[in-house]
């Protein structure tokens, strides 16, 4: 599937892992959160939240082990709470529904590099760079995206300025992680943007 709408786009089918629960009410909607478990070809899990409306779950209530299609865009706030990652990656759900559709987890994202390219490279030797994505609401905001490229994509990406645009298509994945901190260890799941390919940016 193209997808080239809107600048921030993504498709998941997947599992859900846990009912709904509150998250907070804007402009008197609630909006609530669940996990969506995407299995990948590889049989590894990405296990990624999702935000959606008391609307939408009204229309699609959900129960446990239920395999949904959630389409929306890709968002970013930061955690002030002082528990886990600072930087809370969702997908803002703009529509839901059952399904029985094979595993999707699809993203197409236009935007701006605001931070340099960092390039490094795996203990088995890989190239990897991480890439952060300033992508545009369309009310004046923003959702800083982390992003991951792998391989001959990851040269690539390292050669990126800021302010430099790129349109990509990838995945949304979990990824876990430990931090030694006060000889204390802890575990903590990371979220990211996998990009799969590059895209010229469009004209308009």
């Amino acid at each position: 599937m193209r997808m080239k709408q809107k600048n921030n786009q993504a498709i998941l089918r997947g599992i859900v892992l846990d009912l709904p629960s509150i998250s907070h009410e804007v402009h008197g909607i609630t909006f609530y959160r669940f996990p969506l478990s995407v299995p990948r070809l590889s049989g590894k899990d990405d296990v990624l939240n999702v935000l959606v409306s008391s609307d939408l779950l009204e229309r699609c209530p959900l129960s446990l082990q239920m395999q949904v299609e959630v389409s929306g865009e890709i968002r970013s706030f930061n955690n002030r709470s002082g528990v886990g990652s600072r930087l809370l990656i969702t997908l803002f759900a703009l529509s839901l529904s059952p399904t029985q559709e094979s595993y999707c987890n699809q993203v197409y994202l236009q935007g701006v590099i605001c931070k340099p390219p960092i390039l490094r490279r795996t203990p088995l030797g890989r190239d990897i760079c991480d890439v952060l994505l300033a992508v545009n609401r369309n009310y004046r905001r923003a959702d800083y995206l982390p992003c991951i490229a792998w391989g001959s994509l990851a040269m690539y990406c390292s050669q990126l300025q800021v302010g430099d645009q790129i349109v990509l298509n990838g995945r949304l994945q979990s990824r876990q992680y430990t931090k030694n901190l006060n000889e204390e260890i802890t575990e903590h799941t990371a979220f990211e943007i996998s990009i799969m390919s590059l895209e010229a940016p469009s004209d308009t």
